[in-house]
């Protein structure tokens, strides 16, 4: 194989003039069917995506850029593929439209579209840029124990904990998180916090157990909902809220949050990595 022979900078099918049929939605019912999850979803909270790469132009062919950010509701029917997006929002390039809340409008209303259920959006243009919020997940981090790992796909049996002492609750992450896309293969690095009210969990096996994703295939959004399934019946919480977060890939950034109880939405202050 030489570099001439691999795919590594070929032309891909991209176009710049706007086309919403490049959305390509999935049901998130297989996957919550895999994991127990019934019409009843044991959780409420939203995904938030955040676009990077946007651009479009103006009336007199001016190029515009913005920062997009997507809410999808946990409970909407269909998730959309990650690289079928990155395609929808490049078909922007060379289109002209007359402002960004055209823009927005657009895409509030085709990713309502396939999504199957309301989605919000929020246009930041380069003037807001500066106020984008950074800073690094709250609470004790896992990643601080020394320990041996050797299991690298999810294993709740790594879940313990302390059922036959008081109640605490803890805030706890880590930034060991790794998954793959079913879709490409590629990695998708990310980092995850847990708050909890209940049984204290063993912080070994929890963190553990977020190693065991290493070698897993699956969206985001269905890692998260498998965690919350998971941590809910090993550790049985009263209160339990889990929010990931990923860095980046085709100027996307999916962040998953799960609740099973009222608190606010988390703010979307972006992490270092990403």
């Amino acid at each position: 194989m030489t570099p001439e022979q691999s795919p590594l900078g070929k032309p891909a099918a991209y176009t710049e003039q706007y086309d919403a049929s490049l959305l390509f939605p999935i049901p998130r019912a297989g996957a919550r069917e895999a994991i127990g999850i019934g019409a009843q979803l044991p959780f409420f909270g939203t995904d938030i995506w955040n676009a990077y790469e946007l651009s479009w132009l103006n009336a007199r062919g001016k190029p515009q850029i913005a920062i997009a950010t997507f809410f999808i509701p946990a409970d909407s029917p269909n998730i959309v593929e990650s690289k079928s997006f990155k395609l929808y929002l490049g078909s922007f390039a060379q289109t002209k439209l007359d402002s960004a809340e055209v823009v927005r409008d657009t895409l509030k209303r085709d990713i309502t579209a396939a999504c199957g259920a309301p989605v919000s959006v929020r246009l930041d243009q380069p003037g807001g840029f500066g106020k984008i919020q950074f800073e690094e997940f709250d609470g004790l981090s896992l990643d601080r124990l020394d320990l041996e790992a050797e299991v690298y796909h999810p294993d709740p049996s790594l879940l313990t904990a302390a059922f036959d002492e008081a109640p605490v609750e803890e805030t706890l992450y880590s930034n060991l998180l790794k998954s793959n896309c079913p879709v490409t293969g590629q990695p998708d690095w990310g980092s995850v916090q847990i708050h909890y009210v209940g049984p204290q969990i063993d912080q070994a096996g929890l963190l553990r157990y977020i190693i065991s994703y290493r070698n897993h295939t699956g969206f985001h959004e269905q890692c998260a909902e498998r965690m919350f399934v998971d941590i809910l019946n090993a550790c049985k919480p009263d209160r339990l809220a889990i929010y990931a977060r990923y860095t980046r890939r085709g100027g996307l950034d999916i962040n998953p949050f799960r609740t099973n109880y009222n608190m606010p939405m988390p703010d979307n202050a972006r992490l270092a990595r990403q």
